[in-house]
């Protein structure tokens, strides 16, 4: 436990002179010290935009949000296009396109699929970090010719999603997708990059059950509950059907039919 506790600290740095005064003003926004000798992670930014650097002789990489290339140009590309479990899970078919709210956005990965699939996507993220990188992210791509027609598609909203859920205002989304951190006991779960940098600062989603219940009021069409694959449901109504990958499962939670 000592040691999940020192070095959970934060520092926002510049890579180099010239990125000295946005440093400042992300640090001014996050809240956080420009110099701190006893973090563990340090909220950097330079030439690939905003990154978290978990600091320390073993740390993994930098996370960054990065829908250009990697990971997000390769799933683009090659990921399965309307096949995928995802655009299944979400009623993407012939002629639909529904307009879908992922509550969780995390890094946006999830989002950014469905958007590059054709649909309206809104964001929340209440993580204040993870919704930085993200707002970078999205900025970046926007100046990509391909990828920017993708991400105008992808509006970013900040702050708890249950509240932000009840206190809708507007068309409700016909689609709500979550996908709420799972408390992980096999550490082995830990190994993923983004896990290990993001675990020990934002923790798990012990208000899931809550969560899916704003969700379930708010949605005209449907709730989609992403899980891993041998994870117990969320508290509360049951699923009336999933679908399951190797690793992962949608849980559905219908209301009405989604059609063209």
């Amino acid at each position: 436990m000592e040691e999940q506790e020192q070095g959970t600290g934060l520092r926002v740095e510049a890579l180099a002179p010239e990125y000295t005064a946005q440093a400042a003003q992300w640090a001014e926004r996050l809240g956080l010290p420009l110099a701190d000798d006893a973090a563990g992670f340090a909220v950097q930014v330079g030439a690939e935009g905003l990154q978290i650097q978990q600091l320390g002789p073993q740390a993994p990489g930098p996370v960054r949000v990065d829908f250009v290339e990697g990971q997000a140009a390769h799933r683009r590309l090659f990921g399965g296009g309307n096949g995928q479990m995802i655009a299944k899970a979400v009623g993407i078919a012939q002629g639909v396109r529904p307009q879908v709210l992922d509550a969780t956005a995390g890094l946006g990965k999830d989002a950014f699929v469905l958007a590059s699939l054709g649909c309206q996507m809104t964001l929340i993220e209440r993580q204040p970090l993870i919704a930085a990188l993200l707002e970078d992210g999205l900025a970046r791509a926007r100046g990509d010719d391909e990828v920017g027609q993708i991400v105008g598609r992808m509006r970013l909203l900040t702050g708890n999603a249950i509240e932000r859920m009840r206190a809708w205002e507007g068309e409700p989304p016909q689609v709500i997708y979550l996908d709420p951190m799972f408390p992980h006991r096999d550490k082995s779960a830990l190994v993923k990059k983004e896990m290990r940098v993001f675990r020990p600062l934002v923790g798990d989603d012990l208000d899931a059950p809550a969560l899916l219940e704003a969700a379930l009021a708010l949605a005209s069409h449907r709730v989609v509950v992403k899980r891993p694959r041998k994870a117990p449901i969320i508290d509360g109504p049951k699923p009336s059907h999933s679908l399951e990958g190797k690793s992962s499962r949608y849980d559905i939670y219908p209301k009405k039919a989604l059609k063209a």
